[in-house]
């Protein structure tokens, strides 16, 4: 009925594995009591530094209202503060604050967790391989 070589798709090997270690950063972060929009959030500023709302939103590739409830409950925790930008009441800037740091901390372990699972199993050499696409990803590909 529908036919398709998902075998042999990169794209779909791309998009399965991004979802699995997308689980499981969940889970690990679940355990922690961390949500996967706070650890997105505190890494895109560890990343990038204090940016704006609408800057967040599309490195999270998430609609600016559902980033606005994710903000409201972490600056309600201390975890992040916004302020108006110099110039632009209206354009919000996101930074983390003090008590986001051990949060951080245990955002870190979880990820050396799993990324230690992800690699299970391959030689150096071929996670050194792995890791040097990178780079390549999302830059410029189907343009001619």
């Amino acid at each position: 009925m529908l036919d398709y070589d998902f075998e042999s798709s990169i794209g779909y090997w791309l998009c399965t594995t991004s979802h699995a270690y997308q689980r499981a950063m969940n889970e690990e972060l679940t355990a922690q009591g961390i949500t996967f929009r706070q650890c997105e959030v505190l890494g895109w500023l560890a990343a990038e530094g204090e940016q704006s709302q609408v800057e967040l939103a599309e490195r999270m590739r998430i609609e600016p209202p559902t980033l606005v409830r994710v903000l409201d409950r972490m600056e309600r925790d201390g975890l992040v503060s916004r302020s108006s930008f110099p110039g632009d009441r209206r354009r919000k800037m996101i930074k983390p604050l003090a008590k986001a740091k051990p949060i951080w901390k245990k955002i870190v372990a979880s990820a050396n967790i799993v990324r230690a699972r992800a690699v299970k199993g391959l030689t150096k050499q071929e996670a050194a391989t792995l890791r040097s696409y990178w780079p390549r990803c999302g830059s410029g590909w189907g343009k001619k």
